[in-house]
């Protein structure tokens, strides 16, 4: 496995969690990194994205001001900060490196993590 997230646990909601995907081969650097979710009985969903500058990222709507995501390719590491935790964001948090360095096209991923899971209580 090239990438691992972790940092997932159990929280209430309004709690912070940080998650972080790291590149065990050190081969991400050049590229764009997304993060996703499943939550139970559902399709996986786009969360957000970045580039692999750091330079721009985007986000699904529902996480927009409370979520971070952002990267130090000194360390291969990509961190997803979120805030204001609701209890609809329990799912297993994925991350995934594109084959791009940007965000704008289409996206193809080339490497997967295992996932790490996020539970929010009410």
């Amino acid at each position: 496995v090239q990438l691992q997230a972790s940092g997932g646990g159990l929280v209430q909601a309004g709690a912070s969690l940080r998650l972080s995907c790291v590149d065990s081969r050190r081969t991400f650097t050049n590229n764009a990194v997304d993060w996703f979710r499943q939550a139970p009985g559902k399709e996986r969903e786009f969360v957000a994205a970045i580039t692999w500058n750091g330079g721009a990222t985007k986000y699904e709507d529902s996480v927009k001001g409370r979520f971070t995501i952002s990267r130090d390719n000194a360390k291969n590491m990509v961190y997803l900060q979120m805030d204001s935790l609701k209890p609809e964001d329990t799912a297993v948090y994925y991350c995934a490196a594109r084959t791009t360095a940007n965000i704008t096209s289409r996206p193809v991923y080339k490497y997967w993590g295992q996932g790490t899971l996020v539970t929010v209580s009410s």
